[in-house]
C-alpha cells in the first residue's frame, strides 16, 4: 500500500519519476501540473485560490483519497510491491582467494556516493560487482555477505526480472537490434509506463550527447553507434529510465566519453555507483576506494584532501590531452 505521508512530501517530479503511471491521474482529472514540478504533491494540491476552488469545484481532500486509491489499484495491477527505495549498500567481508579473511569487517555506501574498485587486472574487481549484483549471502566463492538497508534483501532483488538491483554497464556495449536510438528509447519507456514519452526520450539524447565525444541523433541507428557513444546512451538511459538504485560500471574510462559528467549524471538521479577503474582520475572522484588484492578487498581508503589537490592537476592534465586528440581528430597540427 501506499504511504500517504511520503506521497504528500514528494516533489512531482518525483512521482513521475518514481511512479510514471500517476501522470494520467492529473491529465484525466484536468489537473493542470506543467510549471508545478518542483512542488510537493500537499503544496500542489493548497496552491489553488479561493476563485479556482469555488469555479471549478475543487475539492482537495477527495482529490488526495482519489489519487491514493488510483495509486494502490495501479501498483496492484501492475504486480508492484510498494516499499521503502534503497538508501544504503553494506559489504560484508568475506575470504581472498588464498581463503584468508578479507582486511576490513564491513563497508557501508549510501545513496549519492561513488566508490571507485581499483586493483591488478585479475585481482577479483569484476568478482566484487558480480557479488553485489547477486546480493551475494556467503554463497560465493568470497564469502561475502550484501546488505540492503542494513538488512538481508529480500530474495526478488536475485530472482524477478521486473526488480532490478543493479544496472551493470560493461566495457562492450555492442548493439544487434535493428533499431534507431528513438526506438530503442522507447521500448524502455513504454516498458515504465511513461506518459510524457516524447520529453523523456530528448532528455535521454540530450543527456547521452553531453557525454558522447561525437554527436548523434535520434534517427540514427543503434548499430551504428561508436562504442562511446553506446556507452553514453546507455548511461543516459540508466541514469533517467532505470528504476535500479545501484549502478555497476566497469572500466568507464575506455568508454569515449566524458567520465566526470557520466558519473554527476548518476549521482544526480540518487543512485549509488560503484566503478572498477584502472583511472587514477576516476579513482580519485570517487569518495571513496576499495584495492583489490589476491581476490579480496585489501583496503578501504577515504579519499582525502591532498589527494583531491592531486585530482585538480589530473583534470588539468586530461583537459590538455583532451584538447590535443581533438586537434588530431580534426587533421590540425599539433603545438606546444
Amino acid at each position: 500500500m501506499i504511504n500517504i505521508k511520503e506521497i504528500e512530501k514528494m516533489k512531482i517530479k518525483a512521482l513521475e519519476k518514481k511512479y510514471p503511471f500517476s501522470m494520467a491521474f492529473f491529465e484525466n482529472n484536468h489537473l493542470k501540473i506543467e510549471g508545478y514540478e518542483e512542488y510537493t504533491f500537499e503544496d500542489y494540491l493548497n496552491h489553488f485560490t479561493e476563485e479556482e476552488i469555488e469555479e471549478w469545484a475543487i475539492d482537495t481532500e477527495k482529490i488526495k483519497i482519489d489519487f491514493i486509491a488510483y495509486m494502490n489499484e495501479m501498483l496492484t495491477f501492475l504486480g508492484i510491491e510498494e516499499e521503502d527505495g534503497v538508501n544504503s549498500l553494506t559489504i560484508l567481508s568475506g575470504k581472498n582467494k588464498y581463503g584468508e579473511k578479507e582486511d576490513f569487517d564491513r563497508l557501508t555506501i549510501h545513496k549519492g556516493e561513488i566508490v571507485s574498485i581499483v586493483g591488478p587486472t585479475g585481482s577479483g574487481k569484476s568478482r566484487l560487482l558480480a557479488d553485489i549484483e547477486w546480493t551475494a549471502n556467503r554463497d560465493t566463492p568470497t564469502e561475502r555477505s550484501i546488505l540492503i538497508n542494513e538488512k538481508e534483501p529480500d530474495k526478488k532483488w536475485r530472482f524477478s526480472s521486473s526488480n532490478k538491483l543493479v544496472a551493470q554497464l560493461s566495457q562492450n556495449m555492442n548493439f544487434v537490434m535493428d533499431l534507431t536510438v528513438k526506438e530503442f528509447i522507447e521500448l524502455h519507456a513504454r516498458s515504465r509506463m511513461i506518459q510524457n514519452e516524447e520529453e523523456v526520450i530528448q532528455k535521454i539524447i540530450d543527456a547521452a550527447n553531453h557525454l558522447a565525444g561525437e554527436q548523434f541523433h535520434l534517427d540514427t541507428p543503434i548499430t551504428s553507434l561508436s562504442g562511446g557513444q553506446s556507452r553514453a546512451l546507455m548511461i543516459a538511459d540508466t541514469a533517467i529510465l532505470s528504476t535500479s538504485p545501484i549502478v555497476l560500471i566497469d572500466e568507464i574510462e575506455n568508454a569515449g566519453i566524458d567520465r566526470k559528467r557520466a558519473l554527476n549524471l548518476l549521482v544526480s538521479e540518487e543512485k549509488i555507483v560503484l566503478m572498477a577503474t584502472h583511472d587514477p582520475t576516476l579513482a580519485l572522484m570517487a569518495d571513496k576506494r576499495i584495492v583489490i588484492k589476491n581476490g579480496g578487498i585489501h583496503k578501504v581508503l577515504v579519499t582525502q584532501e591532498e589527494e583531491k589537490e592531486v585530482l585538480v592537476e589530473l583534470e588539468r592534465m586530461d583537459k590538455i590531452i583532451s584538447s590535443l586528440r581533438a586537434n588530431l581528430r580534426k587533421g590540425e597540427r599539433l603545438k606546444k
